[in-house]
């Protein structure tokens, strides 16, 4: 994590604000994080926000950043978007990003992203061209290719980037981390993370049938904008506006949704960077016939080499129908959560919840009644507010907690997962470095797939 001052951010934000008369203002910036946590910035350090998504996760993004000065809203959908709209009368309105940050590229410092995973990096790639600092919703993006290509950007661009994995900000997943490095279990060789939210949404195979049907566009819906870089398929309530993430060409499934936030915690813990191996388990599930969803279960492996003082980690991913074993050493009467992760060491074994690390502890009690908890080694987020730590650190000048240089490794352990459902029972073999699997050149395919004519990264 970064803590150190961003010599281009700094200038690019003083001049910002002497463009708009702002004079001392500018030269006042809130102190790097201290151990103790942060205070928020000065009612002069409100940042100038675009915020692209208005309904749903866009509109929630919105509102985390109240209290800054909210520029321009976008959405292409109108009746999704209404009561984001209503709350902020004063911004203007537009359906198309691209013309919003054409229009109001000079009077904006920053932008929100919380669009369909398929559209991600298109506009958060264009925002980053224009030195615009950008918190972007999970999974970063909708392909390997474009994960590595927004990271070079942010690289680039020097610009405060975060992923929108918001327990990066809890206290929880710091516990973790200190506890992990303390040894509270010893050398931790394998985890089980799970995911058992909103099967219905994920796994869409029940609605393949009503593919056939057809459906007017919504007066209220852009659709074409909707489908941005996505190859043209006629419109269908199945994923509109809702059920997108369920269906492959637009979302990553639920391992999209929630490795970001599962196994985040053991990603930063133990530097976990990217698997070498990747083998995928699917039940009742085709590739062939189901190519567009996701299966109604999972249990992916991901094979983790040695990196500097640990040794190879196995994560065994599941979602679904699937469900982690459980503990043989948890109190009798308790489960595993069916949202969460277990950690295995040589001394020990670590359970947590979903978002972060959601209530880490050791298991048994007996031995989290005994271990004497270690000094507090990482910073504390103020509020454990993922939104504020974006916020104060643009106008602090430093990098967020969760960059996309953090958050880019951790969305590309999910594609790749998402690409071995494609190949069940096959361990594919990932050379991350090429940017290739050597052993599957038909895997390969899904790395980068191609855009739509008329969009471009």
């Amino acid at each position: 994590m970064a803590k150190s001052m961003n010599p281009r951010v700094s200038t690019s934000r003083r001049r910002f604000l002497q463009g708009l008369g702002a004079g001392l203002a500018a030269l006042q910036v809130v102190p790097a994080r201290v151990l103790g946590g942060e205070r928020g910035p000065a009612p002069s350090d409100k940042v100038n926000i675009a915020c692209i998504g208005a309904g749903n996760r866009g509109g929630d993004s919105v509102r985390a950043c109240r209290g800054q000065t909210i520029v321009g809203l976008c959405d292409v959908d109108d009746k999704l978007a209404a009561e984001t709209y209503r709350q902020f009368p004063e911004a203007k309105k537009f359906r198309d990003f691209r013309k919003m940050l054409d229009e109001l590229d000079k009077s904006i410092e920053a932008v929100t992203v919380g669009i369909p995973d398929h559209t991600h990096a298109v506009a958060a790639m264009d925002a980053m061209r224009r030195g615009k600092h950008v918190y972007c919703e999970k999974p970063l993006a909708h392909s390997i290719g474009e994960v590595r290509a927004l990271m070079a950007m942010a690289r680039e661009s020097k610009v405060v980037t975060q992923l929108g994995n918001q327990g990066h900000s809890s206290d929880d997943i710091r516990s973790l981390c200190e506890w992990v490095w303390d040894g509270a279990i010893g050398r931790v060789t394998e985890i089980h993370a799970c995911c058992d939210a909103f099967p219905r949404v994920y796994c869409q195979i029940d609605d393949l049938p009503k593919l056939a049907e057809k459906h007017a566009v919504p007066p209220t819906l852009d659709y074409d904008l909707w489908l941005g870089p996505a190859h043209f398929r006629p419109y269908s309530p199945l994923w509109v506006p809702w059920n997108w993430r369920g269906w492959l060409p637009f979302g990553c499934g639920c391992i999209g949704d929630w490795i970001c936030h599962v196994v985040d915690p053991s990603f930063w813990a133990l530097d976990l960077g990217l698997p070498a191996t990747i083998c995928a388990e699917v039940r009742n599930y085709d590739p062939k016939l189901h190519a567009d969803v996701y299966p109604p279960g999972v249990r992916i492996t991901f094979q983790f080499p040695a990196k500097g003082p640990r040794g190879p980690v196995k994560l065994v991913w599941c979602d679904g129908t699937e469900r982690v074993p459980r503990p043989p050493m948890l109190e009798e009467g308790e489960n595993p959560p069916g949202t969460g992760a277990v950690l295995y060491g040589d001394k020990g074994v670590l359970m947590h919840g979903s978002h972060g690390a959601g209530g880490v502890r050791l298991i048994p009690q007996e031995r989290m009644r005994a271990y004497k908890r270690p000094d507090r080694r990482l910073a504390r987020v103020s509020g454990q507010d993922h939104h504020r730590d974006w916020l104060n650190a643009i106008v602090a000048n430093r990098q967020s907690g969760s960059p996309f240089a953090y958050g880019g490794p951790l969305t590309e352990i999910a594609l790749l997962g998402v690409i071995a459902i494609r190949f069940p029972e096959r361990e594919l073999k990932w050379d991350a470095e090429k940017m290739r699997f050597t052993n599957a050149e038909e895997a390969n395919a899904y790395v980068a797939p191609p855009y739509r004519r008329g969009w471009e990264l």
